[in-house]
């Protein structure tokens, strides 16, 4: 593979030997990697001679692999290539650390399952910067000190060499402008002289120290993303999804990609073609015409003829039409795509995911799982060697995957660090807390079945509490169980797997009881887990009397209950047996008892929520009294848990933006903590009794949100639209015959902006205006999944998404036309000053511009109406 050929930088150049105190070790074939090799042995005290080398005829072999052979107490480990020694290093290692002896070696031969092996590293931020936008961070001692760390360094690539890695990726929106001057655009830069040249002696030895481990450096980026100071130097933004690419920014992000392939000799791009930039042929023209024409202008001014491999990500684009357009052009292209999206989810993936998968697996030489964010999982400990050995076999056998990528177990947004409170000892790197996470997965990407692994893990354990194997056996068990309760609750109750999820913070009861409220990511529930039911549909079927299908809800909560409960118990029984490390093991048994305090009150809300749709079905408000009891005991629980993590973590979730919306907006960084999110479901059971009272008043009833009739806002509109006032019989598009039936009460004074519906389609539609107060322009998205409508904001493929707090509808269903879909309503919020706002392409309308406050409900114009979510607001 090029990719592994890349790493070896020297060729057989003799015998070397080292005398270490402890053993004699000789190097047959010397080479930088065969040397790293050697010095992982140096402080093993035992009585073997072991001997390195590199087979001398590899053709035929698989890249990677290795033999060790043993003569009494002579051990030779020849690996197929430079890194194969490491490799068989790392086993003979792992040999004598769980016998204590290598006598039971004869001959060995293993080659590696997984290709590609790697782990991520963010050089991204909990925040936003200022003047900045989602993923934009310049490479500064201010904003990523740990980047300059080379000791730091040092430590994770020898935790990811001596757990089979063979990759490390590097993401960042714009890196280049951080690490590279370019001729034609000297002031695109976003760091001083002396930090670019910090950066690039930086960036240098990290490619040279992961190279001598047999790792490659694999660099991110998104597209388009510009650096701010060329963005302002032409008047142009740093990210807009919606705007055409251009010869001015297609040249500068070329020269970019060219003058980093120069500099750099042994990195790989990884390119995100989604998020900032939108549509398929934009997707394939930028991988064509920019990116490939880049990447070959750097080799060609290099002089030369290796060929970086290009890790094409699938998220938000058509991976297999890209791959097509992409394969003639450039050889050496692989595949990735997110294994189930953001969060852990299942060893049962399927639905049109997984189909994506197959498609790019059979394409690609190489398609890598991509086990991404961990939205469910962050922040408590989480590592359980049974569910993911599962997982890579499905990656195998369902996703036709040979690589791995894989994200930190928690606080990527917040690298190196855990979100754990230590005391006076500062924070916690997350190398030291999540090691067993990197070894869990390195060891089933190197060989997915291994069957039953307890005795494997129970020494790793054993070892690092000081604990005897039995009460190893305990941890190992609080590991499984507790590693089932996060994947099973975000499959079966989730709004979505991404990041706008945080699972962990809970969900209010209008989340349970009207998901699809709150988006519902399409082909979430269909691809990450088995089938199933939602709340909504079982007690729907329950009231219909029809067939239960798959997974049910209630089955869940009650197994998750007893996960946790079996997780706290596995973990006192070895609570008297810990010799070491105790710090770390009382934090470990404290994220057992957070996990069982969560699924406790999970549980009971959930059956709180079945309660309210029994009203919803019956109208029968015996069901409400019913659920205030369950829901009081669910906040009981929640009250536990912010006992548990008050004084033992920070935040739970390491995304403290307006990205994450569920269950409420993490705007300016609030309500990241357990206790922050108390009050938010104390105050839902709060109304909860106040709209009971309410119902059983004479002639009180009380059907949902009520909104002023919004009125028209003072704008000065630029863009040459004409307006009409939203009422029955209004024409909304020029020339058409589509004309409003019905609107919601609130909207009937505005009055919305006429577009051309076929430039809207092709083009999109560009609003400029002014304003000397703040305004919120009202944009109407058809509710349809038809390529020729806009889709509406989704922060699982468009982090800005929400830039303007526009990715929730703050009225659904609220204009209605003939031979049209229906209307939801999103808000754009803006400050005074001069705007332009690129719309997305697709058929969209404007509703017009109000500074009158909305809240968010449903006009069920729709027909619809009869949801209960209302019962848990004011």
């Amino acid at each position: 593979m090029n990719i592994i050929k890349s790493f070896i930088l020297a060729a057989c150049i003799g015998v070397s030997s080292f005398s270490y105190a402890k053993a004699k070790i000789e190097i047959k074939t010397v080479t930088p990697q065969t040397e790293y090799a050697a010095s992982m042995l140096k402080d093993i005290d035992w009585k073997y001679n072991v001997k390195i080398c590199i087979a001398q005829d590899a053709k035929g072999l698989a890249a990677e692999g290795f033999t060790i052979t043993r003569k009494g107490k002579n051990v030779t480990i020849t690996g197929n290539d430079a890194s194969g020694a490491i490799y068989g290093v790392n086993k003979l290692l792992g040999i004598y650390r769980t016998e204590g002896n290598l006598e039971g070696i004869a001959n060995i031969t293993e080659v590696p399952e997984m290709k590609l092996r790697g782990a991520c590293v963010g050089l991204q931020k909990t925040v936003y910067l200022p003047g900045h936008r989602v993923y934009e961070y310049p490479y500064t001692p201010e904003n990523f000190p740990w980047f300059y760390d080379k000791q730091l360094w040092i430590k994770y690539l020898d935790m990811l060499a001596a757990s089979n890695m063979n990759t490390v990726y590097l993401w960042n929106g714009h890196p280049f402008a951080s690490l590279v001057k370019l001729k034609d655009y000297p002031f695109a830069t976003e760091v001083d002289d002396a930090t670019m040249e910090k950066n690039q002696e930086m960036f240098t030895f990290l490619t040279q120290e992961a190279s001598r481990r047999g790792i490659q450096v694999i660099q991110m980026f998104y597209n388009i993303i510009l650096s701010k100071p060329f963005a302002d130097h032409y008047g142009l933004k740093t990210q807009d999804r919606n705007r055409p690419i251009t010869p001015l920014i297609s040249d500068y992000t070329r020269k970019s990609i060219a003058a980093f392939i120069q500099k750099y000799p042994n990195v790989g791009f990884l390119v995100c073609l989604g998020e900032a930039m939108s549509g398929i042929d934009n997707d394939i023209e930028w991988m064509t015409k920019t990116i490939i024409p880049g990447i070959k202008d750097g080799l060609a001014a290099s002089g030369r003829t290796d060929i970086p491999p290009i890790i094409l990500r699938s998220h938000d684009t058509d991976g297999p039409k890209v791959l097509e357009a992409s394969l003639p052009l450039y050889p050496n292209i692989y595949t990735m795509s997110k294994y189930t999206g953001e969060s852990l989810t299942t060893y049962e993936p399927g639905g049109p995911w997984a189909e994506t998968h197959r498609q790019l697996s059979s394409a690609a030489p190489i398609h890598i799982s991509n086990v991404h964010i961990l939205a469910n999982l962050e922040p408590w400990r989480w590592s359980s060697p049974a569910f993911t050995s599962k997982v890579v076999q499905a990656m195998h056998k369902i996703h036709g995957a040979n690589g791995l990528h894989l994200y930190p177990q928690a606080n990527y947004w917040d690298w190196p660090y855990t979100a754990d409170k230590i005391g006076d000892n500062g924070r916690q790197l997350q190398i030291d807390r999540d090691r067993m996470w990197y070894e869990v997965w390195g060891r089933y990407a190197w060989k997915a079945n291994r069957g039953e692994d307890k005795t494997f893990w129970a020494k790793k354990l054993a070892d690092l509490y000081g604990t005897d194997e039995t009460s190893a056996l305990d941890i190992l068990e609080a590991y499984d169980e507790s590693g089932e309760i996060a994947p099973k609750l975000i499959r079966r109750f989730g709004i979505t797997e991404g990041n706008r999820q945080t699972l962990l913070l809970g969900m209010k009861m209008s989340e349970l009881v009207n998901p699809y409220k709150y988006t519902i990511y399409p082909g979430f529930y269909e691809s990450c887990g088995p089938q199933g039911e939602k709340l909504i549909e079982y007690v729907e079927k329950e009231w219909n009397k029809e067939a239960h299908i798959g997974e049910l809800p209630l089955d869940i909560v009650n197994e998750c209950e007893i996960h946790g409960d079996k997780a706290v118990k596995a973990i006192e029984r070895s609570a008297s047996k810990v010799t070491k490390n105790r710090d770390e093991y009382l934090r470990l048994a404290n994220d057992m008892r957070c996990y069982k305090a969560f699924a406790d009150a999970f549980k009971y809300k959930v059956l709180a929520a079945q309660q309210v749709l029994n009203y919803k079905w019956s109208k029968d408000i015996n069901y409400l009294h019913k659920a205030v009891p369950l829901l009081e005991k669910s906040n009981s629980y929640w009250d536990e848990l912010v006992n548990l993590t008050k004084d033992t973590y920070y935040y739970a979730n390491s995304m403290q933006t307006s990205q994450r919306r569920i269950p409420v907006g993490g705007d300016n960084g609030n309500f990241k903590t357990w206790e922050e999110m108390k009050a938010v479901y104390d105050e839902e059971l709060a109304n909860l009794k106040s709209n009971i009272a309410a119902l059983e008043k004479p002639q009180s009833g009380n059907s949902g949100t009520k909104n002023p009739v919004a009125r028209n806002a003072s704008v000065k509109l630029i863009s040459p639209y004409k307006t009409v006032k939203i009422e029955k019989g209004a024409q909304l598009f020029e020339n058409r015959p589509e004309l409003i039936d019905s609107v919601a009460a609130e909207l009937t004074e505005m009055n919305a902006l006429v577009l051309n519906r076929d430039t809207t389609r092709i083009k999109g539609a560009t609003v400029e205006f002014s304003c000397d107060k703040p305004v919120q322009m009202l944009v109407g998205f058809f509710i349809d999944d038809q390529n020729k409508f806009a889709s509406p904001p989704k922060l699982e493929t468009d982090a800005t998404g929400n830039e303007y707090g526009q990715a929730e509808a703050v009225i659904s269903n609220a204009i209605s036309m003939n031979d049209m879909p229906m209307v939801n309503i999103h808000s754009y919020h803006f400050k005074a000053g001069h705007h332009v706002i690129n719309l997305p392409k697709g058929i969209i309308m404007v509703a017009g511009f109000t500074d009158t406050d909305l809240k968010i409900r449903d006009a069920g114009l729709n027909g619809g109406g009869n949801e209960v979510d209302w019962l848990f607001m004011k």
